[in-house]
């Protein structure tokens, strides 16, 4: 979420960075800051709290220039949205600076052996630690002057976890050191200036030549050009893009759509919503912004979910995690249909309102009959200062970025993750979710990132199948449990953007009047997978494949979504798109994937608009 910007040329400095960072304010942050050098003064930083404007105020009581600098926008992980957290940030020496994206998982051991040898920190951020590990090895070269880069070099090898870092040195001026491992960065090249940028949009009014950084990947800019090499210090060999988009395509970052973009960006927005909010030491989940106390959530009687389209199939989702874990009752109703019913609410009641935008009429429209009732409301959402957001006693926040794209897929994922996260909150807060438990659930979640990028890896499988079933006119996608929801986002997937008549069915509903629809015409999706250490999990797969068999027996067409290594599904579908194992209330993250790549692929062969659907909005702000 975090936004980057880094510049070293003739303009002026502030402006160029200042410019760049509002071009990222889409990426959401709650604090900004910047470091110039290059007039004789040092390495002099700017800092505030909020929005950019309060950083440019400050710029005016206390103006800066230079010739070469860092900026950022900070959205808050380790440690709050402060003055004193916001970066950039400075080693011991003040000679040392760093903007840094993503999070330093093992910051707590480092922190603890640097503060052991003598280093003193003034933050609560994991960033500070990578300043003070410039430093130190600077200052163990035992009198030999070694460079910024191969000091940064060092430091990244130390470090565990994903980053993306600008570093600037006092004593090594018009020099900006960039790092990537994992979030986006790139480097753009002018006419005898340079930048680097979390995305294009925040350098293209400048330059159009960009290298788009890949992992473990270092850029060292200066006066004389960009060098690119690898942690080990090997050059690496990579051209220049020139980029001819206009500023809204550049925001594509070289997909052919906002949509399957949007797809290949959710590790990061997975990785992005968990950050910050558990801990692996003690197995706890922390929800911050919450006006609803431990106590108000140990005496509810039942959640109350309320969410449209993809969303309600967040829900429905959510729903199974949450009476699974915090054994806590929880209705699921579509937003434009519950107040129509005059819904019975107690007052202890919680209402979950699920929204990507936080702007949904209708949704707002069950929040306030909820509130209107006594039902304090809590908000999954994805955009900060939102309505909803505004209007609830609480938000969990979905850290997915904008999503351009009609059809949803980003947030989904993220409002699963955001939905677990608060499953969990409910089972510690109501004493239903023993600690070893929560910290086994929490690390299979921090592991679900590295999956969807092994997953994301096979996309031309989906590919291979669009191709071949591009042309037909009906789907059947089918699911049990919590995959059931999976099926119905399968089926919304597919008609939204390829204009297929697509239906999602609990599978257990088959033999009452699906079977009726299967003929060797009609493929059949099916979500089949398994946790071999869940005896539920293994019962619902044994029943599932007894429908696989049914519509194998009809002579249907069964594409089954199924868990690597599972060899006995081949035996009764035609086609098997695996996804790696994770424990039953965490694989629909990764189901979903293939999904969305199949739905993606059969519009665009189709020629349908993947991007803005005929009749379809991004946010219905109407009813």
């Amino acid at each position: 979420m975090c936004g980057i910007v880094g510049y070293v040329g003739k303009k002026e400095v502030v402006d160029v960075i200042i410019e760049g960072l509002r071009k990222l304010e889409y990426r959401g942050y709650d604090s900004a800051g910047i470091a110039v050098g290059g007039n004789g003064d040092g390495l002099q930083i700017r800092r505030a709290e909020g929005k950019l404007r309060n950083l440019e105020d400050a710029i005016k009581l206390k103006p800066i220039e230079g010739t070469f600098g860092i900026g950022h926008t900070r959205w808050a992980t380790h440690g709050r949205p402060t003055e004193e957290n916001a970066h950039p940030h400075r080693d011991c020496t003040g000679k040392i600076v760093v903007v840094h994206n993503g999070i330093v998982e093992n910051y707590v051991v480092l922190k603890k052996k640097l503060i052991e040898e003598g280093h003193k920190f003034t933050t609560e951020t994991d960033t500070e630690v990578i300043a003070h590990l410039v430093e130190k090895h600077l200052a163990a070269s035992n009198g030999k002057r070694i460079s910024l880069e191969d000091a940064v070099r060092k430091t990244v090898k130390m470090l565990t976890g994903v980053f993306a870092l600008g570093v600037i040195s006092t004593d090594d001026p018009d020099k900006i050191v960039a790092a990537r491992n994992g979030p986006p960065a790139v480097v753009g090249i002018g006419d005898d200036e340079y930048f680097i940028a979390s995305d294009v949009p925040a350098i293209l009014h400048h330059t159009r030549n960009i290298f788009f950084l890949h992992d473990g990947d270092m850029a060292i800019i200066t006066k004389s050009g960009v060098k690119l090499t690898d942690f080990d210090g090997n050059p690496v060999d990579r051209k220049p893009q020139h980029i001819t988009w206009d500023p809204i395509m550049a925001e594509k970052g070289g997909f052919k759509h906002f949509m399957l973009k949007e797809i290949y960006e959710q590790p990061r927005s997975v990785r992005d919503t968990t950050l910050g909010r558990v801990s692996l030491d003690s197995g706890k989940v922390f929800l911050e912004e919450m006006a609803i106390t431990e106590d108000e959530f140990r005496k509810a009687r039942k959640i109350n979910i309320a969410a449209c389209g993809t969303s309600w199939h967040a829900g429905l989702a959510a729903k199974f995690m949450i009476e699974r874990v915090a054994r806590l009752a929880v209705d699921v109703d579509y937003a434009s249909e519950w107040r129509y019913r005059d819904p019975i609410i107690d007052p202890s009641d919680i209402t979950l309102l699920i929204t990507q935008s936080g702007e949904t009429a209708d949704t707002i429209a069950a929040q306030r009959e909820a509130k209107s009732k006594g039902s304090k409301t809590l908000a999954i959402c994805n955009v900060v200062g939102s309505m909803i957001a505004r209007e609830a006693s609480g938000t969990v926040y979905t850290h997915a970025g904008p999503e351009i794209g009609v059809a949803s897929t980003k947030a989904f994922t993220a409002q699963l993750t955001a939905a677990f996260l608060l499953a969990l909150y409910l089972g510690q807060v109501r004493g239903t979710l023993k600690p070893e438990e929560a910290k086994k659930l929490i690390t299979d979640l921090t592991l679900l990132p590295g999956k969807l990028e092994a997953l994301l890896a096979h996309d031309e499988e989906c590919e291979a199948l669009a191709k071949q079933y591009s042309k037909v006119q009906d789907f059947l996608f089918l699911g049990r449990g919590i995959h059931y929801p999976i099926a119905l986002e399968g089926a919304l997937k597919l008609k939204e953007i390829s204009y297929i008549h697509a239906e999602g069915y609990p599978a257990g509903e088959m033999k009452h009047g699906p079977n009726a629809l299967i003929d060797e015409n009609l493929p059949v999706v099916v979500v089949a997978t398994r946790d071999p250490n869940d005896p539920a999990s293994l019962l619902r797969y044994e029943k599932t494949m007894s429908n696989v068999q049914e519509v194998a027996a009809r002579s249907g067409i069964v594409i089954a979504i199924a868990t690597e290594g599972d060899e006995e599904i081949k035996e009764h579908a035609q086609h098997v798109l695996y996804v790696p194992q994770a424990p039953e209330l965490l694989s629909p993250i990764l189901e979903v994937v293939p999904l969305q790549l199949l739905a993606y692929h059969i519009a665009v062969r189709r020629g349908c608009d993947v991007d803005q659907p005929r009749n379809l909005a991004k946010s219905v702000t109407v009813e």
